[in-house]
């Protein structure tokens, strides 16, 4: 049996933070808020509904269907005409800046350690590790999915319960100047950056200006707080003179450098994850992945940093480690049982960039087909990457060979610069389109493969993951490391 649902929000709390009014005329309304949420298809019974208008919907049409379904209260900026009077609604100016001052006034009240991390890559698998790994320690709410941006943020706070001893919140950002507002508005305990590589080159003009720029999440840290960088990476020392600066008390690297304070001794990598061997701030500890690839070793190291980092019980996070789910789309591996055996497909699908790609290509390279199955790769566009696209993309050519990758299928206009460098033996098929390209893939994969699917979210590949994971007369039977897998 399951208690009731924590009280996240009084009526009058909703009111003091935001500054509203209640529409109906009266001094205080008495209702309570078990959860927050900007979206009506989503919003739950007890929710508060905050009615945000962006370029393609206004939540203020929704509000109605919000408090119909169960909403306890709304926040608006314009009052329905059907709605006038209600009792459930808070009048504000601007609710964007009401959604940022709930944010703030959840931030305020709370006892809780705050964490934040970014990064090139790893951002969420490093979220998601601390969220389980912090968790063995006592109470943790973290970002739900990949809620980062200026509204994710604050709305990942002002979810937060009351009581949480710990909250994990990933920040993303693609242009300079993003970090700055969301670090200062969760003034965390430790950051993290995960790495700095090759990402977002549409919008920077170096890998330099994006470590800039990931450098601000260090703005709200403050003098008491933690940094936890890459020692494996060409700009720690850069991100430590900018951590220094803005005053954090105390630096931890993370990596396989002799001098990290996270330090990786040893890792031994199968099909289905990791044993790794790690010094942590003194401590060394055996610990479990669920899930194979030495980038998320490399993570898991930056997770136990933070722990320390905060103080908190090291060997019980390192063992609740090998209980981190890896989130749908990012490495998930299924076994697909087919008439004549079984295939595996490698569902990567939701993100991609250079560091990204080289990354599952060494899981792809490290994994043992069976029979005579074979490593496939199905690969879709990396996005904004600029002018360096086309020679990016035709780099991986490298990548794969190094890895023994034996066929590529490949879709996108700028997957067109590596299909134009495969040798024949090694090409499946090149479309213009991942829709086009569907068919020859399903047609393609048999029994024993192993078979990796990764692109940028637009370059739409992940419906071919699922066609793989449900198609082509399988079952999605077993997913290896769907319920157990790390970081």
């Amino acid at each position: 049996m399951t208690g009731q649902p924590q009280t996240l929000w009084t009526s009058d709390d909703v009111a003091l933070a935001t500054e509203g009014r209640f529409a109906s005329g009266a001094q205080s309304e008495s209702w309570q808020a078990t959860g927050v949420s900007i979206d009506s298809r989503n919003c739950a019974s007890g929710d508060l509904f905050v009615a945000l208008a962006g370029p393609n919907f206004d939540g203020h049409d929704y509000v109605g269907d919000a408090l119909a379904g169960g909403a306890a209260g709304a926040v608006v900026s314009r009052i329905p005409d059907d709605l006038a009077g209600s009792a459930q609604l808070i009048a504000v100016d601007d609710c964007e800046v009401a959604l940022t001052a709930l944010g703030q006034f959840a931030r305020d009240r709370s006892n809780a350690q705050f964490v934040c991390v970014t990064g090139s890559v790893g951002k969420t698998s490093t979220k998601d590790g601390l969220a389980v790994a912090l968790g063995a320690c006592g109470t943790t709410h973290a970002t739900a999915g990949n809620l980062n941006n200026h509204l994710g943020a604050p709305l990942t706070l002002a979810r937060m319960p009351v009581d949480a001893a710990y909250s994990v919140l990933e920040l993303g950002m693609n242009h300079a100047g993003e970090l700055t507002p969301l670090s200062q508005l969760a003034r965390p305990d430790v950051a993290i950056i995960t790495t700095i590589e090759a990402v977002h080159l549409e919008f920077f003009d170096s890998v330099c200006a994006i470590a800039e720029a990931k450098a601000e999440i260090f703005a709200g840290l403050g003098d008491k707080g933690v940094a936890i960088l890459n020692r494996d990476n060409a700009y720690f020392a850069y991100l430590a003179t900018i951590a220094a600066e803005q005053g954090a008390a105390r630096i931890l690297g993370f990596g396989a450098d002799p001098d990290a304070d996270a330090r990786l001794i040893d890792t031994e990598v199968d099909d289905d994850g990791s044993d790794v061997t790690a010094e942590i701030d003194g401590h060394t500890l055996h610990y479990r992945l669920n899930a194979p690839g030495r980038h998320r070793v490399i993570n898991s190291l930056a997770v136990l940093a933070a722990v320390a980092g905060l103080g908190a019980n090291i060997e019980a996070a390192a063992a609740a480690l090998g209980d981190v789910a890896v989130a749908r789309g990012r490495g998930r591996r299924h076994r697909v049982a087919t008439a004549t055996g079984d295939y595996v497909v490698i569902d990567d699908s939701y993100n991609a960039s250079p560091a990204s790609m080289r990354a599952a290509l060494d899981v792809l390279g490290a994994a043992h087909p069976g029979g005579n199955g074979r490593r496939i790769a199905v690969l879709g566009d990396m996005l904004e990457l600029g002018p360096e696209a086309p020679r990016l993309h035709a780099g991986l050519i490298r990548n794969l060979e190094a890895n023994n990758v034996d066929q590529v299928f490949s879709c996108g206009p700028l997957m067109a610069a590596l299909d134009g460098v495969l040798s024949p033996n090694m090409r499946g098929d090149y479309a213009d389109t991942s829709e086009q390209l569907l068919p020859t893939v399903l047609s393609a994969v048999q029994a024993g493969d192993v078979v990796l699917v990764k692109g940028s979210l637009g370059s739409r590949v992940g419906p071919i993951a699922e066609a793989l994971i449900n198609g082509a007369g399988g079952t999605q039977d077993k997913s290896e490391g769907g319920i157990r897998n790390a970081v």
